[in-house]
């Protein structure tokens, strides 16, 4: 089961392709909605909230366009992608009836899983890579090279701003590797991959609804959603990282238990498809 072996597999897949063609075309419709969107320029003053701010800057450069389209495809268009390449890696085997087969070949299962778990990785990196690079061109060529704004600090340099899109980039996949870490989990515990990727996105989706929950209390920092947008501290200045710290110490914490989790199952599961 070499891993390039697994990524050309993976590669012809429909699902691979159109998961990645759509992380191009976002963008392209975010930058469609900017040119021809006819709304009330006091109408869109008038929302409040970090989305809105970022919406009234997005049309200021390249980087405040890349920055507010990983805004908005951040809270559910990458966590179904990054869903879908992680809990299909072992659930689709076992609806098709291959994954004993592959067992059988002989093929470890440690090494069978480690296999998915890294192409799945590179594909969901790619992916969020691509939004993001995508983003950044378009907006460049349309709105030009300048400052990332912000309406709650001073102008970063383009220079700086590329290393602070980096950083929320490198954040945000880092908190998403919460929810691979989880479809992986629920892909080697089911023979049915739109149930492993449903199943995550899903209790992503109530941790989110149950963060905004005030009644709970310090119990919501102990949920994974709950320092999803601890990145849009690296728009201030200086950025504020104290968050961002937080959470990716529990993004670490909770992927290592859920990953350990996957593997002592799928190590132990008694595979019959």
């Amino acid at each position: 089961m070499p891993l390039a072996a697994e990524w050309r597999r993976q590669a012809a897949r429909r699902r691979t392709q159109f998961t990645l063609a759509g992380m191009v075309l976002l963008p392209v419709i975010v930058l469609l909605a900017f040119q021809f969107g006819g709304g009330d320029e006091d109408e869109g003053r008038s929302g409040r909230g970090e989305f809105s701010s970022l919406a009234e800057l997005a049309t200021s450069g390249g980087l405040n366009f890349a920055v507010f389209t990983v805004l908005v495809s951040s809270s559910f268009l990458l966590v179904v992608a990054v869903a879908l390449f992680f809990g299909d890696t072992v659930a689709s085997e076992a609806s098709w009836g291959s994954l004993r087969y592959l067992l059988a070949t002989p093929v470890p299962r440690a090494r069978l899983l480690l296999a998915k778990v890294l192409v799945a990785a590179g594909y969901a990196v790619s992916a969020v890579l691509l939004l993001a690079v995508t983003a950044l061109l378009l907006g460049t060529l349309r709105y030009g090279w300048h400052p990332l704004a912000s309406t709650v600090a001073a102008d970063i340099p383009p220079a700086a701003g590329v290393a602070r899109l980096a950083g929320i980039v490198g954040y945000l996949l880092l908190s998403l590797s919460v929810v691979g870490a989880l479809a992986v989990l629920l892909s080697v515990s089911t023979d049915a991959p739109l149930g492993a990727v449903g199943g995550a996105v899903l209790l992503f989706i109530v941790s989110s609804i149950l963060d905004q929950i005030e009644a709970l209390g310090g119990v919501r920092d102990w949920l994974p959603t709950h320092y999803g947008q601890a990145w849009l501290g690296l728009l201030s200045t200086p950025a504020q990282a104290d968050d961002i710290v937080r959470g990716a110490f529990a993004a670490v914490a909770y992927t290592t238990l859920l990953l350990a989790a996957a593997w002592w199952r799928f190590l132990r599961k008694d595979v019959v498809s």
